[in-house]
Formats: C-alpha cells, structure tokens, sequence
C-alpha cells in the first residue's frame, strides 16, 4: 500500500478508537462492531507491504489546438493522452518479454490515471494506477515512463542516442511512439513532460517534424539476424555481452527483457566456443548498429 492509503487507514483507526473510548459499555453490539473494525485495519496495516507514492507525470500541450491556459480541443486532447498511454503500456509490457505482433498489448489502458491538470500550459497530470514494486524497486509503470521520457529526448540528439533507444524499445512499442507524435505532427502541437526531476519539450513544431522523420522505417532499420563467431564475455549488471565474429570483429550487444538471468550466466561457462545467436539488429541511419540477444544457445 502506498502511503495515502496508509494514511487514511490510520486516519479511521483513531477515529474508531476515540470513539470506542466513548460507546457505553450497554451498547455491545456497536462497540463489537467497532472492535471488529478496529481489528480489521490492524490487520491490514501489519500485513501491508509499503509500495510507495504512485508516480506521476505532468504532460502539457503548446500549438494550435490549445487555448492558452484556458483549454484544450476535446478531440485532440482525448486522442494526444490515449496515443501516450498507449505508448508507455506498450513499453511496460515489453519490459517483461517480447510484445506480439498482434493481439492486445497486456494492461493496456489501466495502468495511468488522468487524476489533475497541469499547471501552466494546458495539459494533464497523470498517475500511476498500479504501484507493485518490482525487486530492484521501481513499478514497470515508472520504468515505462523513465524511458518513453528517454526515448523521446533521443529523438532530438544524436544518431547514437536514438540507435541506444530504439534498440532497447520493443518493435511495437516504437510503432506506438510514432503514432503519438504523428498525432502531435498533425494539429501542429508540442508536448511537454515532467517527470521526477526531470523536464523535457519540443521547441517548434518543426523539430517534431524532424523527430516524427527520424523514426521512420528508413531511418531506423531493425532486423532479425543470426551471428556466427564466440562470446567473449557477459556482464551480469548490465546484461551486455561481447561477442566475435568469425572475422574477428568485436560486438557489444544487450540481452533482451525476456531472457533469464541463469540461462546467461551459462555465457560465462561457454567463452570461446563457436556458436550462433539469434539477434535483434537496430541501426540509425549511417550509424553503429545495435544489438540485442534474442535467444542464449543450446550449449
């Protein structure tokens, strides 16, 4: 439970109590119903497990569908906040293993809620509806958003900071993000993200534009390949690994989400063993190529 919910279980907790202290001893049955309450809530709170504040994220809209601080066009403002949603579930779900090419994205729509607006430009204050906490500490949700803010500040730097995003970013999910600035492209607006300490914004219309082109399928170029050659190491903390070709040309890849961890602690036991892997190949423009590991080998 996060600590709002805490708070307002404390809250009725010494309400109940203060007055019990005040129910006449004649009146059992309120009082047994107040106890009864009183327990309840103890339970609760001793079996609790703390998940947290939820998080939250500030997303404000400059351009022409927006009326200063005033409002947003109904239609543009529903469609802008469902394209993001659907993006930051994609990515979520695709933290967990590989998205399907079809079918439904898993939690899709039920993981932010639109709970305010947003100071300032007109927009929206959104927060997370689930706050489980996964064992490093962090929700998927917050994961999701850390890098949606990522990948959307890659869009606007260089070819190797969108090669990095794209490369960690689920096929689908990628799709869901060019669908969302589309969106923006569109009605001539710009978007803006506050989350944690972090800010970032689009500063005319033209870099999203540019950033809308920058994500193309020409420009980004992902394919699955199959290597030939050994690993030469894999580093857990990361979850990076050096591999060789058989022309002796170094690669640094990442395993993918879905892999687990034991299964690539086996790289270690395997150096320099001729193998073959199955990798995603992502690459921007003219830039170095990305890797990510599909698959470990049947050793």
């Amino acid at each position: 439970m996060n600590n709002t919910e805490r708070s307002h279980l404390l809250a009725e907790q010494k309400f109940l109590q203060e007055r019990l202290a005040k129910i006449p001893g004649s009146a059992r049955l309120m009082r047994m119903s107040t106890e009864s309450r009183i327990s309840t809530i103890a339970g609760k709170l001793a079996l609790a497990v703390d998940e947290g504040e939820p998080a939250k994220i500030n997303l404000t809209f400059k351009g022409r569908p927006v009326i200063g601080s005033h409002g947003v066009f109904a239609q543009f403002g529903t469609e802008a906040v469902s394209k993001f949603t659907e993006a930051v579930d994609a990515i979520a779900a695709s933290l967990s293993a590989p998205l399907r090419a079809m079918g439904p994205i898993p939690n899709r729509g039920q993981q932010l809620l639109i709970t305010n607006t947003a100071i300032g430009s007109f927009g929206f204050e959104l927060q997370e509806y689930c706050t489980s906490r996964l064992p490093l500490g962090d929700s998927l949700v917050v994961l999701a958003l850390e890098r949606t803010q990522n990948f959307l500040e890659s869009t606007v730097g260089t070819d190797d900071q969108l090669a990095d995003s794209a490369a960690e970013t689920d096929p689908r999910a990628l799709d869901k993000m060019r669908a969302f600035l589309q969106t923006l492209a569109d009605n001539d607006a710009l978007v803006g993200l506050e989350f944690r300490d972090r800010t970032f914004g689009f500063s005319n219309i033209e870099q999203v534009k540019t950033s809308l082109a920058r994500l193309s399928h020409d420009n980004i170029q992902e394919a699955e390949i199959v290597l030939h050659g050994h690993f030469d190491g894999y580093l857990p903390s990361r979850r990076t690994f050096d591999f060789i070709l058989t022309n002796d040309e170094l690669i640094t890849g990442k395993a993918g989400p879905d892999i687990d961890e034991d299964a690539l602690a086996e790289i270690n036991l395997h150096l320099r063993e001729s193998v073959v892997i199955k990798v995603i190949r992502t690459q921007v423009g003219a830039g170095r190529p990305r890797y990510r590991l599909l698959e470990t080998p049947a050793w």
